[in-house]
């Protein structure tokens, strides 16, 4: 069985190599950018990666089907960029690629670090994910943020984990929040949803009480409290931003 790993990327150059040393061993890296402008091309075709750029932005999940069709391996293992492969999770990898049985993909827990602080709780561990898939068996939804993989038949789970630097610093947490209430607002007023103040107040609560309380994110420590915040600034955001987005249409 070989195995191909593909790989999205935007400006990804201060995080991409440490992703592609991690798969070195693979038997095909695919990496599709979009136009980046700080080195991640060269970057990624020094780790003898095979690159395609394509300068237009579909959304998350289009462009990972995008990453999957350009990939001939029998296996594909989806990465971002901010992502890593540890030795223990190759190993888990090749043994469950040498003896798939009926599973037509697997999931991992993965663990993630936000600003320096890889979290135990908070909802963020064990977070599986669906990333090891037969080629043809599986596509991810088109959402734009937030994307599933759709999977054709059984997924086995993996025990090590897949490592995951989420978040470096704060001033990236405030760009994403931004970034992705904007796109899920929109996909949300798509879907003929409406919102209003009193709703972003009650869901940007929720969600920090979901964090901090019910998943245990006052054990994670000051971390835990900044990821609750943030949290609550989304969900408080995307609904505002949903109420005016209803309002122009109107």
């Amino acid at each position: 069985m070989t195995l191909s790993v593909i790989v999205i990327t935007k400006d990804e150059a201060q995080v991409i190599e440490r992703c592609l040393e991690s798969v070195a061993w693979a038997d095909e890296i695919v990496v599709l950018d979009s136009d980046s402008s700080d080195g991640t091309v060269e970057l990624a075709r020094r780790h003898r990666a095979r690159v395609e750029v394509l300068a237009d932005w579909p959304g998350y999940g289009p462009q990972k089907n995008r990453a999957a069709a350009l990939a001939s391996g029998d296996w594909l293992l989806s990465l971002d960029a901010d992502e890593w492969v540890t030795p223990e999770l190759r190993v888990a990898i090749e043994r469950a690629l040498a003896a798939p049985g009926a599973h037509t993909a697997f999931r991992m827990p993965r663990r993630s670090s936000y600003c320096g602080r890889f979290m135990r709780h908070s909802g963020w561990w064990p977070d599986h994910v669906t990333r090891l898939f037969r080629r043809g068996a599986a596509r991810f939804s088109d959402d734009p943020v937030h994307e599933k993989l759709l999977v054709d038949g059984p997924v086995g789970t993996l025990a090590a984990p897949l490592m995951h630097e989420a978040f470096r610093d704060l001033e990236r947490v405030i760009a994403k929040m931004n970034s992705y209430s904007t796109t899920s607002a929109q996909m949300l007023h798509a879907r003929g949803r409406r919102g209003s103040v009193l709703a972003a107040i009650g869901h940007g609560l929720w969600a920090f009480a979901r964090t901090y309380c019910l998943r245990l994110g006052f054990l994670d420590g000051r971390e835990g409290f900044m990821l609750a915040v943030s949290n609550a600034e989304g969900a408080y955001y995307r609904y505002l931003k949903l109420a005016l987005l209803g309002r122009k249409r109107t």
